[in-house]
């Protein structure tokens, strides 16, 4: 485990996992997840919704690590974009969107001591992030403004955001002993479960 991701181990880790045929299998496991999890997501309007993909993009970047989030960023959303069954055109920005999630996840989770703090900062910065480049993108896409967009994404941002962060307690929970299993990390739970701090 590293203490922070400012060091140049963790990111030659991080760089060897694109070699590691276990890790991005899993990966393409979690581009299939995403795929699948996509098709029970609920519409709220132009641009909104309400998914549960976020699980895998967080698994994905737990496991996998920042380099190759990335790639797995770029892959998902544009595979879920063609794949999927999207009303709106084609907008590389939700990729930027996408990958910047990963990339948060990775530096938050990979190679990390897991704890429900980071959990919520995690989660709490994606959604921000969310409603900034989502809301951007979505008025350059749409008719309405920006600040219509902003308004809109930041309520269900926030109202989604306790859920969000319990549903992925419960996930990390699960897996971090499997990782551990499997030697990929190092064991972190205490007792059963994530600690605070």
């Amino acid at each position: 485990l590293y203490a922070t991701p400012f060091s140049r181990g963790y990111w030659r880790d991080a760089g060897g996992e694109l070699k590691d045929l276990r890790k991005l299998t899993f990966a393409a496991l979690m581009i299939a997840a995403c795929l699948i999890l996509n098709k029970f997501k609920i519409p709220l309007g132009e641009g909104l919704s309400l998914s549960v993909t976020f699980l895998a993009l967080a698994l994905c970047a737990t496991v996998c690590g920042p380099v190759v989030a990335i790639v797995f960023g770029a892959a998902e959303d544009t595979l879920g974009f063609f794949l999927g069954s999207s009303n709106g055109p084609y907008f590389p920005g939700y990729m930027i969107t996408t990958i910047s999630g990963c990339i948060i996840y990775a530096l938050f989770f990979y190679r990390a001591r897991v704890t429900v703090w980071r959990i919520i900062l995690a989660k709490l910065i994606t959604n921000i992030q969310n409603v900034f480049l989502g809301s951007l993108w979505s008025a350059m896409l749409y008719s309405k403004g920006y600040i219509y967009y902003m308004t809109t994404s930041a309520w269900k941002n926030a109202l989604y955001l306790p859920f969000q962060i319990l549903l992925l307690v419960l996930v990390l929970q699960s897996v971090l002993p499997v990782m551990h299993r499997m030697r990929w990390s190092p064991c972190q739970l205490e007792g059963e479960r994530i600690p605070w701090r």
